[in-house]
């Protein structure tokens, strides 16, 4: 049998804290008790966010936390010739397509329709419809766009529902029914960067031959949209479980863009590791480890 293959997968666009924490916990304790792999991958997509020095801590709080990884370390920004190469699949069989409105254009458009799972409004396809000219002379005036999925032609193609297998907390396993539909046609990549978080994860999974794809709560809807892409792309489908989430003391998922306390912070007012796993409910060795067979 092929050995379970595990990942985290953090933007260095900021400090890790309790969440990313217990994601990157839960990954290696579980590759570990399957006797799998474990990997990180840095997702720098993003040029205008990503910083070389957030990377360089993030391993650092890793390394402090007591996970070792394999090397080296993936960085999705090495890989973007084969998202590249994704896109033009899609492109190829009249899947995609550019997209010209802006943020507001879509929110005027959209007010008062359906919204997707995140709670944004849903692309209402003003520019699906558009002919082969205007689109090439709008592109050669230079305006900016985006290129989206045609979701309804890509369900189209499927001969068989759409689902997935998941994990849940009590470590049995279910059959979900997938529902791409609900985000409408998904941008998968943009004119300065040429793949978009759902692409460049979908595609570097295979990649790197993810088997279990292990991550919060807040991701279990978009888990459709990359079951989607993984049918239209011939690229097999991990096992997923969506874990709990750490929330702030309104409610709310801890956040870079929100300040959460980072780790960094917890280790220099005296947190040893030990201590992360007590706040994070992950300090009972043989409570985890029940729970780590029965998830798999």
């Amino acid at each position: 049998m092929t050995r379970p293959v595990f990942r985290f997968a953090p933007s260095p666009n900021g400090h890790l804290h309790l969440g990313h924490a217990l994601s990157a916990l839960l990954n290696r304790d579980l590759a570990r008790e399957a006797g799998g792999r474990f990997l990180v991958r840095i997702e720098d997509i993003d040029p205008g966010r990503s910083k070389s020095g957030f990377e360089a801590q993030i391993l650092d709080d890793l390394a402090w936390l007591g996970i070792d990884w394999e090397k080296p370390v993936w960085h999705q920004s090495e890989h973007i010739h084969e998202h590249r190469k994704a896109l033009d699949a899609l492109n190829r069989r009249g899947l995609v397509y550019p997209c010209f409105c802006t943020r507001g254009e879509i929110r005027a458009a959209a007010a008062g329709g359906p919204t997707d799972p995140d709670g944004a409004p849903l692309y209402p396809g003003t520019c699906r419809h558009l002919s082969a000219a205007e689109r090439a002379r709008r592109i050669v005036r230079n305006e900016p766009y985006v290129l989206r999925l045609d979701m309804a032609r890509a369900l189209s193609l499927l001969d068989r529902p759409l689902t997935w297998t998941e994990v849940d907390e009590d470590g049995r396993t279910r059959e979900v029914t997938a529902d791409p539909a609900a985000w409408g046609d998904v941008v998968l990549a943009r004119r300065d960067v040429p793949t978009s978080y759902h692409l460049a994860v979908t595609v570097d999974d295979a990649a790197q031959g993810v088997t279990h794809v292990v991550r919060g709560r807040d991701l279990y809807h978009a888990t459709s949209i990359h079951r989607l892409l993984q049918e239209l792309l011939g690229l097999p489908a991990p096992v997923y479980r969506h874990h709990r989430l750490i929330l702030d003391k309104t409610g709310r998922k801890l956040s870079k863009s929100e300040g959460a306390e980072s780790l960094r912070t917890l280790r220099g007012a005296g947190a040893t590791p030990a201590d992360i796993r007590r706040l994070l409910d992950l300090s009972a060795p043989r409570r985890q480890a029940r729970r780590a067979r029965a998830s798999l």
